[in-house]
């Protein structure tokens, strides 16, 4: 008896090993900016759902799995012609991000990847395909809005139409 106990102890304490690994996140270079932590503390404990899962980086937070990540302090963008997306909070609201995707997506789906333009520290999302399933990859944005607002624009995207 005490035997089959020690078996369901071992076995519910590699189960809640398991759950409890951080994800892997790199350091942003300039994840030490004040700003950084106002961000995270902004930050909600859930993400369309997803749950907050601890890290293994200062400047960053992750939800679900496989996980949303949030790295604050990377490099700011400078001009580009890259896609710039502005996104609406749900505070009414907009913040502008650069929008890539993983050119070749692996057996995974691959990722969309998005930092925010016109905001020194830099704050970067990658979102699995997988997490967006049949909805928009910018929703996760929406609500992410307000706690990258704490940083304060000092530029905004530009199309064609505002250059003339």
């Amino acid at each position: 008896m005490l035997r089959r106990f020690l078996t369901l102890l071992a076995l519910a304490v590699l189960v809640l090993t398991g759950c409890a690994n951080p994800v892997g996140v790199p350091t942003g270079p300039h994840a030490s900016a004040p700003a950084c932590g106002q961000v995270l503390m902004a930050s909600p404990d859930s993400l369309r759902g997803l749950e907050r899962r601890s890290t293994t980086s200062q400047a960053t937070t992750a939800w679900g799995d496989p996980a949303v990540t949030l790295r604050c302090g990377v490099e700011v963008p400078g001009p580009t012609t890259d896609r710039c997306v502005s996104v609406e909070t749900n505070d009414g609201a907009s913040v502008d991000w650069v929008s890539y995707q993983e050119e070749q997506p692996g057996a995974d789906g691959g990722s969309w990847t998005f930092v925010t333009y016109g905001r020194d520290p830099a704050v970067e999302v990658v979102i699995p395909v997988a997490q967006v399933g049949t909805g928009q990859a910018t929703a996760f944005l929406t609500e992410l809005g307000s706690a990258v607002r704490v940083v304060e624009a000092g530029r905004a995207c530009v199309g064609p139409d505002d250059l003339g």
